[in-house]
């Protein structure tokens, strides 16, 4: 959803004094309902406050997410049903999750991209692969006494991870947490490739069982709609095409061909075309066209604010494993919030032509930038 400005509400003003009323010890009547309530006073003043008219759908999941935090603070020996938010991008997922997340007036929540999560589960396994049960031990320490956890933009397209998201979930629900999630797919969606599937199933019965599964409808895509937000620098990037000499040296960028310099990122040595304090600059080549991966980019993005990303081809001409590893970056970027140039030949429509699973998310995305042609 577009984020203006909000002009802050009475209720936002005196949320954190609500939010330790509710997180006290109150009497079980009193306690969950006043919590449900509060979930759904939430979202109305949020929504009013950024000029949004909540749609159907959205005002089913806020219904449900209230009767979920009714649970959470009701009786210990009820465990409120996990919730699995689908739906095409835009459509206010991610705005759902995030003022559920913000509204809970506890600490013992977390919300994580699950590019993130995952990325971190698989370095603390790693660590912990001499323990008996590694994924137990990682994620004692990933969560300590986490409640509420959210995941947003889940997706599955490696059946090596789609073998351990299933162990993942298990434990998560065996730990009795409340889990969150949103995808751009139904869980019958997931892992698509024909050759796996059929091994993903168990998962998905898992997430049908486990968690109530609702779609985030809508006819409109709100990153679609021009937005001016003050809080995300993602949205304050460019798009620069067809990146000529004037253009670059306007918005003091390298040279096309600026020469490789190493950069170091962990123990692998990458090339880069820029290093300079928190800014960064990459030919699509050098991130994508290598075995590059979310963690690389995840420590990249703790060290670097400013990104380029130089010499964008057609999509579609370049390999599967390329393309994803693009959704990937993207994703992360967006996620961490940084400022990105991208610089390309074409329009970024014609950019952006290509057949990965994933693909519509990151035009979205993309598409949010302020594209900057010759004629500028």
């Amino acid at each position: 959803m577009p984020v203006h400005p909000p002009k802050r509400s009475r209720l936002i003003q005196r949320w954190p004094a609500l939010r330790r009323w509710l997180g006290k010890g109150l009497p079980a009547g009193a306690g969950h309902d006043a919590s449900a309530q509060s979930i759904r006073d939430y979202f109305r003043h949020k929504a009013g406050a950024q000029g949004y008219t909540l749609s159907h759908s959205q005002q089913r999941v806020i219904d449900c997410m209230a009767q979920q935090a009714s649970l959470l603070f009701g009786p210990s020996n009820r465990t409120a049903p996990s919730l699995y938010l689908f739906g095409a991008v835009g459509r206010g997922k991610s705005w759902l999750l995030d003022g559920f997340f913000q509204a809970l007036p506890i600490t013992q929540k977390r919300r994580l991209h699950f590019h993130q999560f995952f990325a971190q589960l698989h370095q603390g396994m790693f660590s912990h692969r001499e323990q008996d049960d590694a994924l137990e031990v990682t994620l004692d320490e990933l969560l300590e006494d986490c409640r509420v956890l959210c995941f947003d933009e889940f997706h599955v397209h490696d059946i090596g991870d789609a073998m351990l998201i299933t162990r993942l979930f298990k434990a998560l629900f065996k730990r009795r947490i409340l889990l969150l999630v949103t995808s751009n797919y139904a869980p019958e969606g997931l892992l698509p490739n024909p050759l796996y599937h059929a091994r993903f199933k168990p998962v998905i019965a898992l997430i049908n069982t486990r968690m109530q599964v609702m779609e985030v409808g809508g006819p409109h895509d709100y990153r679609s709609q021009a937005r001016h937000s003050a809080h995300q620098i993602f949205t304050q990037g460019h798009y620069v095409w067809p990146a000529t000499p004037a253009q670059r040296i306007a918005l003091e960028l390298p040279p096309a061909d600026t020469p490789a310099i190493r950069l170091s990122v962990g123990s692998r040595q990458f090339q880069a075309r820029l290093c300079e304090e928190r800014r960064v600059g990459f030919t699509f080549s050098d991130l994508c066209e290598q075995p590059t991966a979310v963690m690389d980019y995840l420590e990249l993005c703790r060290r670097f604010d400013r990104w380029i990303i130089d010499d964008l081809p057609e999509l579609g001409e370049c390999s599967i494993a390329a393309q994803q590893r693009f959704i990937n970056l993207i994703d992360v970027l967006y996620d961490q919030d940084k400022h990105l140039t991208l610089l390309g030949r074409l329009p970024l429509r014609e950019s952006l032509d290509g057949h990965a699973i994933d693909l519509a998310r990151t035009r979205s995305r993309l598409g949010q930038l302020q594209e900057m042609h010759n004629d500028d």
